[in-house]
Order: structure tokens, then sequence, then C-alpha cells
């Protein structure tokens, strides 16, 4: 794993029309090949972390830096096809399968829109739908599917324009917490075997340990990072890693970092705010 950043976010301000800060001088950099989540109450902005880093918004102040010049070039095209020919996927919080297409047609839309021979496209499709375990689900349509089976579709539409940074917006944020644990362990396989680099944002305290090397914990109003906190567990995880005291240890220190980030601010009392001047 290298310490090379593949992007670095320096001192990011975001300021929507209607004057709301949703992020305020924002520092971030995630080396090349590591898996780095972000947690933070609702509104904290992680979301627009993500947006901000594929060129999906404009910032009101900093830098977006990338180090690979085919994907910054293509970041700053707006380009979702160039993204992904240059090896950016994104991997939102719902599926966004097409209803009318199979499954193999939905993995394979990158590849039609970039005019890759049908053929070719449906031979990494297939390979791509047997890398998250959906092989036999070809030619199913998405009503058939599961929650989970949809996300992995996602996910396989993502995997075929081979990346090098994944970025994942609560991809299982609305799955039940058996199927979450389960892509969980299948999306960590995929990463020690194909190692993008990897922003994933997440609620979920426990997924983020488990699945990072780094947690970083976000404040809302403004968005700024207030804690990194590097989880020092050696990969492969398993679910021995889950009930060990050490995943326990980073749990609690993730959660007490978040709970200081929602605490409000003394500033924030109502009677100092509201007094009469």
């Amino acid at each position: 794993m290298s310490d090379r950043p593949a992007i670095r976010l320096s001192q990011v301000t975001k300021v929507y029309r209607n004057g709301t800060v949703a992020l305020e001088n924002l520092d971030l950099a995630v080396p090349e090949s590591q898996f780095v989540s972000l947690v933070g109450p609702s509104g904290c902005g992680k979301s627009t972390v993500l947006q901000l880093m594929a060129g999906l918004g404009t910032l009101t102040s900093g830098q977006v830096e990338w180090a690979d010049p085919g994907i910054a070039a293509a970041v700053r095209s707006r380009n979702a096809e160039a993204q992904e020919s240059h090896g950016l996927a994104f991997v939102f919080q719902e599926a966004a399968l097409m209803p009318w297409a199979t499954v193999l047609e939905n993995v394979c839309l990158p590849f039609k829109l970039a005019g890759v021979p049908p053929r070719k496209a449906a031979i990494a499709a297939r390979e791509a739908l047997h890398r998250v375990g959906l092989e036999g689900a070809e030619r199913c349509y998405p009503r058939e599917l599961s929650g989970g089976m949809k996300m992995r579709v996602s996910i396989a539409r993502a995997l075929v324009t081979r990346p090098k940074v994944l970025l994942m917006d609560e991809p299982f944020g609305a799955l039940d917490e058996i199927t979450r644990s389960r892509l969980n362990e299948d999306l960590l396989a995929l990463w020690s075997e194909m190692r993008w680099t990897v922003v994933f944002v997440t609620h979920n305290i426990y997924e983020a340990v488990y699945l990072s090397n780094r947690v970083v914990v976000m404040a809302a109003r403004p968005g700024r990072v207030v804690a990194d906190i590097p989880i020092e567990a050696p990969y492969p995880r398993s679910e021995s890693f889950r009930t060990s005291p050490l995943f326990n240890q980073y749990c609690r220190r993730v959660s007490a970092a978040l709970a200081e980030a929602i605490a409000p601010s003394p500033l924030a009392d109502p009677g100092v705010l509201d007094s009469p001047v």
C-alpha cells in the first residue's frame, strides 16, 4: 500500500445558494489502495465530499487534487463515461438499475455507452457478476431481485470498468444486518484482490471499523473532520475480528469521537443566540 495520496482535499468549503455551509475548510488525503470510511451525523456533508471528489458539484473554495492525471481530467469534464474509462467508479445508495433491462444488460451499460462491442461487453459483465456471486442471474430483471442482489448488480456494474478508485455512498444502508454483513465480507474480499482506493460513506460504526484502514469522523454545521482514526488490524478480516476486544475498542473510539462531534457547541445555546442585543 502506497502512502502517495490518490486524492487530496485541501481547505474545501461548500456553501449552497441558500447560505447553508455544507463543508468548511475540510482537509482529507486518501492514499492509493487505502480503504477509508466517512462517518458522521446526518447533514454533515459526507455525501457532498464524494460528490465534490467526482466533480458532481462545484467548490466554493479550496482544492480537490487527483494524483492520476486521467481521473483529474475526467473529473474536470464532469463526464461520467470519461470518469469510468479512466478508473473512477461511483456506487450510490440506491442501486439505480434500469427496470426494463436484465441484470446482464444493466452491467453492460458502461460498455454500451462507450461503444464496446456487445460480445466483448458480455464476457466482461459475466466475469464481474461471477465476482459478486451472481452467476446464473444474468437473465433476471431487477423486480425479481432482493435488495442485496440489486446492490451486487450495482457493484458489478462498477467493477466492469476496472476502477482504480471506488466512491461508495452508503451502498448497504437500506439492507438488513445479515445481508449487510455478508456484503461487507464480499466487498473486502474484492478489495483485497483488486486493491482499489475506496472512500466509503456509512452511518454504521461497526461497518466502518470492520472494513477500513481509517475511519474519518465528521461534524456537521459546518461539515469538517474532527477525528481520523487508523484501524490497525490486519487483513484479511473475518467474523472473529467482529467479536474481538480490538474491534470493540475501535468501535468505542469511533463512537466517542462521533458523540463529541454531535454534542452541541456552547455557542449553540438558544439562550445565548436569541438574547436581545
